[in-house]
């Protein structure tokens, strides 16, 4: 059984993927996310994973630009011209520029190094769309499984969450800012991530329909929960046309999972 990652922008099915391989045998964490109501079933997340990856990300995702310190001056600042920027524990909505320099420290090495000690491992975390470069060093023959779907269902979803969420209460992101965070991690995997390794691309229908779940098997050598995927659960309808980027990313990825059907999901 392969370790794996799996990659994928928030509400795009990530969660039903890993709750397939929940009982499987791997390690996913010491403390995994509650379930709440947008996620009855859970997120199969690690608040361990959680706060790496925001380390690693916090320099390059300021909450507002650096040169303004004071506390009361940034939260003020933040309140009236960057709502728009996620904070400690926000950044799976995150924007971050491709080619953008992420580092380490000794802290993350060792908790990098202790947690993927744990094989077989399944991590998953949406932030691993940009962090995934910091964590190679130790992943060795880790598989990567990256699931995706209709962007304008995941934007909707996104935006739906910002507005729901309480620990997002002070975000203000719209359906055109959600489909950019859409835009900006598929396009990390496509033109940086997806180089090295094997990855594995799965469309969220095909893992509803089950031929998703048999290329999961193959490609980890598990066994996933065939009864773990609730089609009652896609609440979301699709809406119009996305912009060019969005729209040449999401066929690429369709090629890649090797759905042809590209359009909007019924």
């Amino acid at each position: 059984m392969h370790n794996c990652l799996i990659l994928g922008c928030g509400r795009s099915g990530t969660s039903m993927v890993a709750g397939t391989l929940a009982g499987a045998g791997y390690f996913m964490g010491e403390r995994l996310l509650s379930s709440n109501r947008s996620n009855p079933k859970g997120f199969f997340e690690d608040t361990g994973i959680h706060a790496v990856n925001e380390r690693i990300l916090a320099p390059a995702t300021p909450w507002v630009p650096p040169r303004f310190r004071p506390g009361r001056v940034r939260l003020w600042l933040h309140r009236a011209f960057f709502r728009h920027k996620p904070g400690d524990g926000q950044r799976w909505l995150a924007r971050v520029p491709l080619g953008a320099s992420l580092g380490s420290s000794p802290k993350i090495d060792a908790c990098i190094r202790a947690l993927t000690s744990r094989a077989p491992y399944c991590f998953k975390d949406p932030r691993f769309c940009y962090t995934l470069p910091v964590w190679r060093r130790w992943l060795g023959d880790t598989r990567f499984v990256c699931v995706f779907r209709d962007p304008t269902v995941s934007a909707a979803s996104m935006v739906r969450e910002v507005a729901t969420a309480p620990y997002l209460a002070n975000l203000k992101l719209d359906y055109d800012d959600c489909l950019d965070v859409w835009r900006s991690m598929y396009g990390h995997v496509l033109e940086i991530h997806c180089i090295e390794g094997q990855w594995l691309f799965l469309h969220y229908n095909q893992v509803l329909d089950g031929t998703g779940l048999d290329a999961l098997a193959r490609f980890l050598g598990a066994s996933p929960d065939r009864s773990f995927p609730d089609p009652a659960l896609r609440r979301t309808k699709p809406r119009g046309p996305v912009p060019e980027p969005v729209r040449a990313i999401y066929e690429e990825l369709c090629r890649r999972a090797g759905k042809v059907e590209s359009k909007a999901e019924p």
